[in-house]
């Protein structure tokens, strides 16, 4: 941390050469001035991250410099020196803006003490700033990778429901992104300085979501040996993230409701209130609407959740992301070195279901750094279950509404596809991969129109 640069405005000759002679000694930059009409002059110039100031000045009293001094530099750091007498003035000034005030005659080691305060305050407020950068950095809109219609309104969707209070519901397969959808509205919010809650409701057994969500009181159950802090209660000011929000038990549920509506919560075992202010996120794979049919799921809670609903979209129904989106990982995964990708490999990645969505092809990507370790990617290092595109024949397979010759010609030409792919077109390469003899293949790539 660099040197700290100190001003004092003191009349007072002796005290302000003593002052600065101690601060000077102990590694500080120190200016000091006896008219505060000359120490604002210095301020317009180069701000100062201490001002140390007595509160009688000549020509303007402390309370006016100090109001100078927040209006040229809010993050400026003031303490006032006071006499015995006029404490009260002090206590005025701190209402005021100053950081405090230190009592005529003192210590040159008390004042130390109150400097190696603040150097620490703004340490920890220079590595707040910092971690406030690498969230806001890291959970930008764009880090929402996508170049979809879908993707780019989804943005300015999140955009609005950021700045919103009410709740969110996030609904969508596993791996499409709900956690990072809730990062985005979390750190976006008017709320992004205040804690971001998660729990995995999914996870958390009956016996104890209640404990985990609400907290508890010393004695409430068996066990319960001090007094526990619920997510709740430890989100206040901020923002609660429930993963798997139809795993809540029904019982819980009915809680879960009393606090969107009142804003309050109780430990277990107590009957006492707890006035809290929390914004809820909440997520599911599962279809809330059916379970409420089913009466797995409190309707009246649904509906609380479901005020600002978010739906995310498979990968299979967004396929202009996929290959974004493999770059993207890959660039991230091994450090920004450039790969060699055969154009064969796009194809195949962009005809996969992905069954596991934007997190089965992150995890693809990290296993491709790292085994193509001669930066080429080609079609024949990926799994075979992506080249083969099991999961697409299953699909005609299943097709209703045509006949068997439809069936196996569709069949047939996702494998020649596939064939041509894994040999990079080789036409003879595809014709031996495939069984059969080249003019055989020829014919039938004339007959689907494949070439």
């Amino acid at each position: 941390m660099k040197k700290l640069n100190i001003c004092i405005v003191e009349d007072e000759e002796i005290l302000r050469v003593s002052l600065k002679d101690d601060l000077l000694d102990a590694g500080y930059i120190v200016n000091d001035f006896e008219n505060p009409v000359k120490a604002i002059e210095h301020f317009r110039k180069k701000n100062c991250d201490i001002v140390i100031s007595d509160i009688r000045l000549p020509e303007m009293n402390g309370l006016d410099l100090l109001s100078e001094i927040k209006s040229l530099n809010p993050n400026t750091f003031v303490i006032m020196m006071t006499a015995f007498g006029s404490v009260e003035t002090a206590v005025d000034a701190m209402k005021k803006g100053a950081y405090d005030y230190i009592t005529k005659p003192f210590d040159k080691e008390e004042l130390l003490l109150l400097i190696n305060r603040i150097k620490e305050l703004k340490s920890l407020q220079a590595k707040n700033t910092e971690y406030q950068n690498y969230f806001e950095d890291k959970f930008n809109f764009d880090s929402f990778i996508g170049i979809s219609d879908y993707v780019k309104q989804l943005k300015e969707t999140l955009k609005i429901i950021s700045q919103a209070n009410s709740t969110v519901l996030i609904t969508g397969e596993t791996g499409t992104g709900k956690e990072l959808i809730a990062n985005l509205i979390h750190y976006n919010s008017p709320r992004r300085y205040k804690p971001l809650v998660k729990v995995s409701c999914g996870i958390l057994s009956k016996e104890v979501i209640e404990s985990e969500l609400f907290g508890h009181e010393k004695g409430a159950f068996t066990g319960a040996d001090k007094l526990r802090i619920g997510r709740f209660e430890k989100a206040d000011q901020g923002t609660i993230y429930l993963d798997d929000i139809d795993d809540v038990p029904l019982e819980v549920q009915i809680k879960l409701l009393r606090v969107i509506q009142e804003q309050e919560i109780e430990r277990v075992g107590s009957s006492e209130s707890i006035k809290i202010d929390v914004r809820i996120i909440a997520s599911t794979k599962a279809d809330l609407n059916k379970l409420v049919q089913e009466g797995k799921f409190r309707e009246d809670l649904y509906y609380r959740l479901n005020v600002l609903p978010i739906h995310l979209k498979p990968l299979r129904e967004r396929k202009e992301d996929i290959i974004p989106l493999f770059n993207n990982f890959l660039s991230k995964f091994s450090n920004q070195k450039q790969f060699e990708i055969e154009s064969s490999v796009y194809e195949i990645l962009k005809n996969y279901r992905w069954s596991g969505n934007v997190r089965e092809l992150k995890n693809l990507t990290e296993r491709l750094s790292i085994l193509c370790y001669d930066f080429k990617i080609t079609a024949g290092r990926l799994p075979q279950e992506i080249i083969t595109n099991e999961q697409i024949i299953g699909n005609i397979l299943k097709s209703e509404n045509k006949s068997l010759t439809e069936i196996l010609e569709e069949v047939e030409k996702q494998l020649i596809q596939n064939a041509l792919i894994r040999t990079a077109n080789n036409k003879a390469k595809a014709a031996e991969l495939l069984g059969l003899p080249p003019s055989t293949l020829k014919s039938k790539i004339d007959k689907y129109g494949m070439n």
